[in-house]
């Protein structure tokens, strides 16, 4: 039985990539620390890692509820603390009584210094409080770089993570109706819009299912994944619950608010 039948095609290289971590650790006994992971990342690490009784998984992207975290691999015998993860918690300083930043403002301008998405994890957004986690051997350069977002001057203050928000989500669960399991088609019972309205969201590169880019409609979606649509929102399918008497599947569905 092949481990890949357990994946989509798309995640095969991911696939190599823990595979090889894999067996680095167990044959050189050494730490493997990966850049931050989404939740679909995590779970493949994992699933593919299982019991496996000579290695050691765990995983921080810092304290409380968040999304994105670095995984460290390591043999068994190595215990594992925070400081091991190498993760660096800031807290941005701007002016907010005057302006409004968002998590796509924040987004966009740590890529727009050249730093890879997975060099930093979560962006925390409380009241009018933002916290952001960066990888450490990035942290002096986001720190010394990242002095404006929009036309708002800004500074970082590195503090522990005893310090860190908790920024907590909330998701709506539902329940509906729908012909297919076609990505297009779970779109449109999520966000209550016709199938004709998200085409151009697909064509202008505006849906991701797990964290990945995907361009057709016609994409097989599966319980667990996780959809971003920009403007729309985040959503989860939970999970399939079956056919109704007219052969329609049954699902369960939740989004973010």
């Amino acid at each position: 039985m092949s481990i890949y039948q357990h994946f989509r095609e798309e995640e095969r290289v991911f696939v190599d990539q823990v595979l090889s971590w894999k067996e680095e650790v167990k044959d050189f006994y050494k730490e493997r620390l990966t850049d931050f992971l989404n939740p679909r990342e995590q779970e493949i690490l994992a699933t593919i890692i299982g019991t496996d009784d000579e290695l050691r998984l765990s995983f921080f992207g810092g304290r409380f509820e968040v999304e994105r975290k670095r995984a460290l691999l390591t043999p068994v015998f190595i215990e594992h603390c925070e400081q091991d993860y190498d993760c660096v918690l800031f807290e941005l300083n701007y002016p907010s009584k005057f302006v409004t930043l968002s998590h796509r403002d924040i987004l966009g301008s740590l890529m727009s210094v050249g730093l890879k998405r997975e060099k930093f994890g979560d962006i925390l957004i409380m009241d009018n409080r933002i916290q952001l986690i960066v990888a450490k051997e990035t942290a002096l350069y986001v720190e010394s770089n990242v002095t404006s977002i929009g036309k708002a001057t800004v500074s970082l203050e590195a503090l522990y993570f005893s310090e860190q928000m908790n920024a907590v989500e909330t998701w709506r669960q539902q329940s509906g109706t729908v012909s297919s399991l076609r990505l297009d088609v779970i779109l449109a019972e999520i966000y209550r819009v016709s199938r004709s309205k998200l085409e151009p969201y697909f064509t202008k590169g505006y849906v991701k299912v797990n964290w990945k880019l995907i361009e057709s409609g016609s994409f097989q979606v599966e319980a667990g994944d996780h959809f971003s649509v920009r403007g729309l929102g985040r959503s989860q399918l939970v999970s399939i619950e079956g056919k109704t008497k007219k052969d329609k599947v049954r699902i369960l569905y939740q989004t973010k608010h």
